[in-house]
């Protein structure tokens, strides 16, 4: 690397700092503790001596990758068992154009299924996935940050790759097709239609609500499962339906609702032969607070 300037560094880092948020992301599934260790990781580099380091890259990811073991690892042993669901944090776009920092964050998001999935993985095995599968790192650069040999580190990714697909399955739904069953959605919970939902709905969709602590007009955190159940459901909401405004979450067609003006759940979807075969609402309030809205038009706005 060229002498210690800090301007140089600050500028070589910002090379890698959406890489890196990815990576984050996908480890974390939370924007926040995301850009956290991202700014641990600029900290860090601040703090070395980095005219030893041949390869910023690599050195980031790694210690990057490193932050976010230690995450996983002391998120595991504190979650509580009685929390049902937990949802990742959602990437939320308008419908329209979006700036060129949302879509540079939406590129960098990932179906909530499959956070959803690697969230039920080993702090290890998600790893190991992330950056193999998504990020191309070689196992034995992988090996040296869970501290495994390359042939153990393979054995983690194959797991976690049988896990994610047999879980996960790529959508065949254009985006203008999502876009229409999801007003079909709406349509049909505003109007009380319980068979139009049931034809939107695929018999084995399974809906996960986010609450957070505390009272929710929602109810505690849940996982519901069945078209009818999904559909008695947004039948009891319907009220709410009118206040539904599009957006695009994490890549897909989704909802941001709305309720007195202010933001009330983020809805995202999951499509495959044309139904909706998975539904996230998203609704604790503090962590709806922390989530980017703006190109979201509020009802009345």
């Amino acid at each position: 690397m060229a002498p210690n300037d800090r301007d140089w560094l600050a500028a070589r880092f910002e090379e890698h700092r959406a890489r890196l948020r990815g990576i984050a992301y996908r480890m974390l599934g939370s924007t926040t503790e995301a850009d956290d260790a991202v700014q641990d990781a600029w900290l860090r580099l601040n703090r070395s001596d980095s005219s030893e380091v041949e390869n910023l890259g690599g050195w980031l990811t790694t210690v990057v990758s490193r932050l976010c073991l230690d995450a996983l690892r002391s998120r595991a042993s504190r979650r509580e068992d009685s929390m049902e669901v937990h949802l990742p944090d959602l990437v939320v776009s308008g419908s329209g154009e979006a700036s060129p920092e949302h879509e540079a964050e939406l590129a960098e998001s990932v179906g909530v299924a499959l956070l959803v999935v690697l969230d039920t993985l080993t702090p290890a095995e998600r790893l190991a996935f992330v950056l193999h599968d998504t990020f191309g790192l070689p196992f034995d650069q992988i090996a040296r940050i869970v501290d495994r040999s390359p042939t153990a580190t393979r054995q983690l990714a194959s797991r976690a790759r049988r896990r994610v697909r047999g879980s996960v399955a790529p959508t065949d739904v254009s985006p203008a097709r999502q876009r229409e069953l999801i007003d079909a959605f709406i349509a049909a919970a505003r109007g009380g239609d319980f068979e139009a939902l049931l034809r939107i709905l695929a018999p084995g969709i399974v809906a996960r609500a986010d609450t957070g602590v505390g009272p929710s007009p929602l109810g505690p955190s849940r996982v519901i499962r069945g078209s009818e159940a999904v559909a008695r459901q947004a039948l009891a909401f319907r009220q709410l339906a009118p206040n539904a405004r599009p957006a695009i979450v994490n890549g897909a067609a989704g909802l941001v609702v709305f309720a007195a003006g202010r933001p009330f759940a983020v809805l995202g979807f999951e499509f495959r032969g044309d139904q909706i075969v998975e539904l996230d609402i998203l609704a604790a309030p503090d962590r709806l607070a922390r989530l980017d809205l703006s190109l979201v038009v509020a009802p009345g706005a």
